[in-house]
């Protein structure tokens, strides 16, 4: 990797290796762009694994180029009021753009107005703000995904399975019995995708009675412990596990093991993201399917947004919703295609 790159706090185990990062006052003989990012939480591990490619189409941008690109990545730990203090610091750095990963999506406000004040763009992404909000100047921008197709995908797997495979209705009463594992109150990738996935199940013919439900904050080691709840209240009357990511999906997956349950008698567990660990599940048969959340489309666009924007470039290329709105499509992942999506997500 470039040694122009920056990464805080360990994250993604890339070695930080540059001294300046957004500061950068280095004459370069080319023009500098400088992209700052912050993220509500560094060790999430969809983030992650976006992060690694956004830093690996940066480095391509570069020598396609010839234009330098300094990249800082800051970790706002969960903390708004500490993902406030980053965007005014890499504003001061002198950050050409910076990409925001809101840690609480209802309160924007302080960043929007530091960066209309300074006259600096930035793309928010994966947790999506209200749209309100993004409308507030005319240089805020956000890519990511629509939550309700992923919602509806994920039932499309569980309907599918419900309906084709006799074995997953334990009692043979023709009503799929399950749980939900969600990401967190209040956010609304959380609660679009347990809305459209319930849905979307009933839309296709499946009748469902809800056991009971979670909180496990996008989380593998919570959805564990939560699921070890559900499965001592419950026990085999569960037929299905929905869980609202891939991480909390596995999380279901340790609970099961950690059971005792023969591996036959397991529920099916369904995830979104399409996460290493995710995608290695659906390919063990440890998960029926996971929805795969594009995080290379979304880390190359974003990374073609920021530079477009950093250097006054044309954005006719970007596929723009509105002039605000990159939005990369979902995809059902199952043992049948696995290999398309594992290959896709290895690094190269």
């Amino acid at each position: 990797m470039n040694g122009r790159y920056l990464v805080f706090a360990g994250i993604l185990g890339i070695t930080a290796v540059a001294a300046a990062g957004c500061g950068s006052s280095q004459e370069e003989a080319v023009k500098n762009i400088k992209i700052g990012i912050t993220l509500y939480d560094q060790y999430d591990t969809f983030l992650s694994e976006m992060m690694e490619g956004f830093t690996a189409y940066a480095a391509e941008k570069e020598e396609s180029s010839k234009i330098a690109i300094n990249v800082e990545i800051l970790d706002a730990s969960k903390s708004q009021l500490t993902q406030n203090e980053q965007v005014k610091s890499l504003i001061e750095k002198g950050c050409d753009v910076v990409c925001v990963n809101l840690v609480d999506r209802t309160e924007p406000t302080t960043i929007t107005d530091l960066a209309e004040k300074n006259d600096v763009p930035v793309i928010f992404f994966n947790r999506e703000l209200v749209a309100e909000d993004l409308e507030r100047w005319s240089e805020l921008y956000y890519v990511g995904a629509d939550a309700s197709e992923s919602g509806r995908l994920e039932g499309e797997l569980a309907a599918d399975a419900f309906k084709n495979d006799s074995t997953m209705d334990k009692n043979g009463d023709g009503i799929c019995q399950y749980v939900v594992l969600e990401g967190e109150a209040g956010h609304q990738d959380s609660i679009v995708r347990t809305e459209y996935s319930v849905n979307t199940m009933v839309e296709q013919g499946v009748e469902t009675e809800k056991l009971g439900y979670a909180m496990a904050n996008w989380n593998r080691a919570q959805a564990q412990t939560k699921t070890a709840a559900m499965l001592t209240q419950f026990g085999g009357e569960i037929e299905l596990i929905m869980a609202n990511n891939d991480d909390m999906a596995l999380g279901a997956i340790d609970a099961l093991k950690a059971s005792g349950m023969s591996k036959e008698n397991w529920p099916v567990v369904v995830g979104i993201d399409g996460t290493s660990g995710g995608l290695d599940a659906v390919r063990n048969g440890e998960m029926l399917g996971t929805v795969y959340n594009d995080k290379e489309g979304q880390a190359k666009e974003m990374l073609n947004l920021a530079f477009a924007l950093a250097t006054n470039g044309d954005k006719d290329d970007i596929p723009l919703i509105d002039g605000k709105y990159v939005r990369i499509p979902y995809h059902k992942v199952t043992l049948d295609n696995i290999e398309e999506y594992a290959e896709k997500n290895s690094p190269e």
